[in-house]
């Protein structure tokens, strides 16, 4: 029997399973209990958040009824509830093909539903065509339109829908979903490889779950962060740990070897620099908020080792590191010596609060000469 991914097999099948979409379940499901069920509508947010599946959930609460129908409809192979791949029929054709059949009213269920995915795909022709359905819609029909670009469609075609903006799913949510799979699979997991997993998911759940099956693939009896490094090139986080304390304190030479160590195990400057935006950011919030705050979505002992690390800086210079940082990325891309650079970075970052010193004790020197020096606080 062929292996079927987490992603479909874990897939929402039920309005309350949809993960972190509760207004909108709640508002569809309202629709239909009070006979407002509008002719078309739009779902938009990034990939792996829930809209196709939201759709035939719809779909199904609209037309279901018997077991049959219902598991017909969410594999979708229903002959009332006709799923298209915009982006394979983007021409006026099959947009012809879909008005001239939306005519013919559903063979056993209340209404045809046409859920019509990756929608901006469609041609301005093809857009055109199915506007003319949509001015003026049969009774029985409903068009649910998915997009990741709600800016490619038409506004013609946006203002006769109603528009569902799904958002990102939070790492928490998407790592208490990881959880109970991992659970379901009677696999044992790390939590913090269950939350580096799903903050890698940057907020799709199918994406966190394909993910996890790459690590499922490599038959470990226990996931662990070292394997998910190690899959996917990944700079090592204890050494990560080390390179930002030696910035902290102040130590070019350690803060050197600590990103040579990293480039000897394959790891790029780009890699480097994106995880370091990432430890940066935590840092500066935990630095700003406290160590309470629930904008940094890291847990348990790592949580507690980012809160102690925090405390060796202050948010302003934090700040100064991630401009630095996102300066250096842009550089590297396009230099003929990527490692010149990298080195010069790690440099200065270790060297922050020095330099910083030196130009207070150069701004000072200045201000005396204008005669406006600056009273220091004792």
């Amino acid at each position: 029997m062929a292996y079927t991914v987490l992603a479909r097999r874990y897939r929402s099948r039920d309005f309350d399973e949809v993960v972190s979409q509760d207004a909108i379940a709640a508002t569809l499901q309202n629709a239909i209990k009070t006979n407002r069920v509008a002719h078309a509508y739009l779902f938009t947010g990034t990939r792996g958040v829930g809209k196709t599946s939201m759709a035939r959930i719809f779909a199904k609460a609209l037309n279901g009824g018997s077991k049959e129908v219902d598991e017909l409809i969410m594999s979708g192979k229903d002959t009332d509830v006709i799923e298209i791949d915009a982006a394979s029929n983007t021409g006026v054709d099959n947009a012809r093909d879909l008005i001239a059949n939306s005519a013919y009213r559903p063979l056993r269920g209340k209404y045809k539903v046409y859920i019509i995915d990756e929608v901006h795909m469609l041609s301005m022709n093809a857009f055109n065509a199915l506007l003319k359905t949509m001015e003026e819609p049969p009774e029985h029909v409903v068009f649910i339109l998915c997009t990741t670009e709600s800016h490619k469609v038409p506004a013609t075609i946006q203002s006769r829908c109603q528009r569902f903006d799904f958002r990102n799913i939070p790492t928490s949510r998407i790592a208490e979903h990881l959880k109970a799979v991992l659970k379901d699979e009677k696999v044992g997991a790390d939590d913090d490889l269950v939350h580096m997993v799903a903050r890698l998911g940057n907020g799709s759940m199918r994406d966190a779950l394909s993910l996890m099956d790459r690590l499922l693939a490599a038959g470990e009896k226990k996931l662990t962060v070292a394997l998910l490094e190690s899959m996917l090139g990944l700079p090592d986080r204890d050494i990560v740990s080390a390179l930002i304390d030696s910035i902290a304190e102040g130590n070019p030479k350690a803060a050197l070897e600590k990103s040579d160590e990293l480039a000897k195990r394959g790891v790029s400057g780009e890699q480097l620099i994106d995880t370091l935006l990432d430890r940066f950011r935590d840092l500066m919030v935990l630095s700003a908020c406290g160590p309470e705050t629930e904008l940094v979505e890291v847990v348990g002992a790592a949580r507690k080792d980012e809160v102690a690390r925090a405390s060796k800086f202050d948010a302003a210079g934090l700040v100064h590191m991630i401009a630095l940082c996102e300066s250096v990325q842009r550089a590297v891309k396009n230099s003929s010596a990527p490692r010149a650079l990298m080195d010069a970075l790690m440099v200065r970052l270790a060297m922050t609060e020095k330099l910083a010193d030196v130009t207070a004790v150069v701004t000072g020197s200045a201000a005396v000469k204008n005669g406006s020096a600056p009273v220091k606080k004792r």
